[in-house]
């Protein structure tokens, strides 16, 4: 049985020019993975991978507030603060010690402190430690807990304020007991449709909204058992926020799409068939790619598109031109409101889910890479060329390959690719990404 590993993840709150992206490049260092062709998402920096010592984490950045006005100020950071008490498992409260406790920090505060959420206090730029003490112990009256001074430009401080970061993770929940039910995240911009499938999957209405301005609990998740086999379906809709700025609930979605695709295995990313592929979906596809997920592409309201014969050849054409990074994603047309193809969704992800924890044996592996490398050499630079000693699958949930060369340098990311063809041609693999760790081994005489 699998035992499934779900990364913490922690949102940093608080108000504007307090220092928290400077905190976020820090932490985050060189490590951002931009993946050469994933669009937009990672170059906005809303989330990044961080690890600490032994842990792994998600480190969200809640918003950037434009500052009007102290009352717009402190209504974006009461906004930010629920975004961080919905997503995150420990929320990061930052200060300004210079700028001192403000009254917007208190009433942040007090609503933290209500959500029962693990918070963490840090107090930023306290470049030195005892020349700030008194003032630093004045943040004691926010009732948070103990201030942690940190310099987020000279990087002080991080040591004790990530060990009470992570003294709050779930260690259990990060070894998560063996589950064995299908996670499955749906996803997509509002008003795709996302509520509409799981309803019908489920078949039966599930009221999600409750149409108090400004509440948007998480839907709740549902198990669902379906010809004997249970299903966890993942819900990021119930996005019923009335932001002025478009901006913001995109980043809100980004952010509730990133958490809900770190705590699934399967990825379904609904499509609106009448509006067609956008930059928006490239961006939500990007995170489930990023994150190693197997992805179902769902074509939602099919049933509202003028059709010929060739309809659904165009329509795919097009969807993977603009996810190009996720060629391995599966393709579904459905309609939630006729219920079309929407059985054959579970068929999918059944298949999808086989795959994503497939392995290979080591044997068949060397051999598939002896072949393509007899029909493809590999590359050359300045005379010397790229020697492939060895391919093994080393774990699953994605599919990850080690593959051992006399030189990474020459291992370029086109003869990655071309062996990832090679293997896809063999085992299918459909619906699920690969990864590759490429380790260097010196040559043996």
């Amino acid at each position: 049985m699998s035992r499934k590993k779900t990364k913490p993840i922690v949102a940093v709150v608080g108000r504007p020019n307090v220092g928290k992206s400077t905190l976020f490049n820090a932490l985050a260092g060189e490590n951002i993975s931009i993946v050469k062709d994933t669009p937009g998402i990672t170059r906005d920096r809303i989330y990044a991978d961080i690890t600490w010592l032994d842990m792994n984490f998600t480190l969200i950045d809640t918003g950037g507030i434009e500052p009007e006005s102290k009352d717009i100020i402190l209504s974006q950071m009461r906004e930010q603060a629920q975004i961080a008490i919905d997503t995150a498992d420990v929320i990061l409260f930052m200060v300004d010690v210079k700028q001192g406790l403000t009254d917007a920090d208190a009433k942040v505060a007090d609503m933290l402190r209500r959500s029962q959420k693990p918070v963490v206090l840090a107090v930023n730029k306290a470049d030195d430690f005892n020349k700030y003490m008194a003032d630093i112990y004045e943040f004691y009256n926010l009732g948070i807990g103990e201030p942690f001074p940190i310099s987020s430009v000279n990087k002080l401080g991080f040591g004790e304020l990530l060990d009470e970061v992570a003294a709050h993770f779930d260690r259990e929940a990060a070894e998560e007991e063996d589950d064995d039910r299908i996670k499955v995240a749906i996803v997509g911009k509002p008003n795709v449709g996302k509520s509409s499938i799981i309803n019908r999957l489920i078949g039966e209405r599930r009221v999600i909204v409750s149409d108090i301005a400004g509440t948007t609990r998480d839907a709740i998740d549902t198990e669902v058992v379906h010809n004997g086999k249970e299903y966890v379906f993942i819900d990021t809709a119930g996005l019923r926020r009335k932001s002025k700025v478009k901006e913001d609930l995109e980043r809100y979605m980004i952010i509730r799409t990133v958490a809900a695709v770190e705590r699934a295995d399967i990825v379904v990313l609904v499509i609106d068939a009448t509006e067609g592929v956008t930059e928006q979906d490239a961006k939500i596809a990007g995170i489930a790619h990023d994150r190693g997920k197997a992805t179902i592409i769902a074509v939602n309201k099919w049933d509202a598109v003028e059709k010929n014969n060739k309809t659904v050849n165009e329509y795919t054409q097009k969807i993977r031109q603009i996810l190009s990074f996720m060629a391995y994603a599966e393709i579904l047309f459905i309609s939630a409101a006729t219920g079309q193809r929407l059985n054959k969704l579970y068929d999918t992800i059944d298949i999808v889910n086989e795959n994503h924890s497939m392995r290979v044996a080591t044997g068949v592996l060397n051999e598939i890479m002896a072949e393509a490398v007899a029909m493809q050499q590999p590359p050359t630079d300045k005379g010397k060329r790229l020697r492939l000693y060895y391919i093994t699958q080393a774990a699953v949930k994605p599919p990850t390959f080690v593959i051992f060369v006399n030189d990474k340098e020459l291992m370029h990311f086109s003869y990655t690719r071309y062996l990832e063809n090679q293997i896809r041609e063999t085992f299918g693999f459909r619906g699920t990404p690969f990864k590759f760790i490429i380790r260097e081994r010196k040559e043996s005489r």
